[in-house]
């Protein structure tokens, strides 16, 4: 006696599928379903837990200060007053420089390979734009602590200083470890998956995008700027966003290079902090239920911003694809 048809199957075949593709629920496709529903199931719970984890851990700070947290200046362990806001400023501006330097050049890139660079030259500079994604951020940190930073130093901040030094921006001694410098470490470790994912869209874009367009007696440039970027507007959205979820949990490599104050300035010369560096440098050092809720709750405050910009993130990319759809009808 043959097993009865699950409701996927009975679903697919109200839909008219043929019977002979359907085949029979044998064992196998129930402990197949079974376990892709786990799967499922699994990715749901495994936020859910890391949030019921952190809410927990953070609750001796979420009772005592409230929002008050969100906005506050101080981090004094001695007298157990703790805010947020100058990591939380840290966070978001060197995740802004981040992608303010990381995105055009990604694209410009990527560009390069898929549509310009000849196949011996494409292959290998691929290869190795995907390796810079494999070194290790602590890596990336030395080299940026020991090279980067004196760049930054002389010429790049003393030229802006002597330049520039009337705007906010660009007041104050150039130190070189500050918020410029764990800006530019990030657009370094944000540029590989960026230029990867984007490369990937730009090489889908199908050929009769730029023979249409070339027909029309375009030039190479035009049909480039013109059909194939906007064609792969959603992949390169994407790969915007999967960058700039990197850049926000970024530890080892920008506390190297972002100094250690914490302070809320406009100026991008200072040294500053960042969520993550903040856990890091401290967190074995906290004593007191006070001090390390204080630093699960700022790990919350992070997690709740990267799950924010993952969902703006996917609701623009669902966007783009479909105002590409919509002008494809038209």
């Amino acid at each position: 006696m043959g097993l009865s048809q699950p409701s996927s199957f009975a679903a697919l075949r109200a839909k008219g599928w043929p019977t002979r593709l359907l085949g029979s629920a044998t064992v196998g496709d129930r402990l197949f379903q079974a376990v892709t529903v786990l799967a499922a199931l699994a990715i749901i719970a495994l936020p859910a837990a890391m949030v019921i984890y952190l809410w927990d851990g953070a609750w001796p700070a979420i009772a005592r200060f409230g929002v008050r947290f969100v906005a506050n200046s101080t981090w004094d362990p001695v007298r157990n007053v703790f805010g947020a806001l100058p990591a939380i400023y840290g966070t978001l501006l060197t995740s802004f420089l981040a992608m303010l330097i990381a995105v055009p050049l990604s694209l410009a890139v990527a560009v390069f390979l898929a549509e310009l660079a000849p196949r011996w030259l494409s292959a290998p500079a691929s290869f190795l734009v995907e390796m810079l994604a494999a070194i290790p951020s602590v890596v990336l940190g030395l080299w940026g602590l020991f090279v980067l930073v004196p760049i930054i130093r002389h010429p790049i901040e003393s030229w802006l200083g002597s330049h520039l030094g009337f705007l906010p921006l660009f007041k104050g001694p150039p130190f070189g470890v500050g918020f410029l410098a764990g800006g530019v470490i990030l657009a370094v470790m944000a540029l590989p998956i960026i230029t990867a994912v984007a490369r990937d869209s730009l090489s889908a874009v199908p050929g009769s995008q730029r023979e249409a367009m070339l027909a029309l007696g375009a030039t190479r440039w035009e049909a480039i700027s013109r059909a194939v970027v906007p064609y792969a507007r959603s992949g390169i959205m994407a790969a915007a966003i999967l960058g700039l979820g990197r850049a926000l949990g970024e530890t080892m490599a920008v506390t190297m290079v972002v100094g250690n104050g914490y302070q809320v300035t406009a100026s991008l010369f200072a040294p500053g902090n960042t969520m993550a560096s903040k856990i890091a440098t401290e967190f074995n050092e906290a004593s007191g239920d006070l001090y390390i809720g204080s630093l699960i709750e700022l790990g919350l405050i992070l997690f709740v911003i990267a799950f924010i910009v993952n969902v703006v993130g996917r609701l623009l990319v669902r966007w783009a694809v479909g105002k590409q759809q919509a002008g494809a009808r038209w």
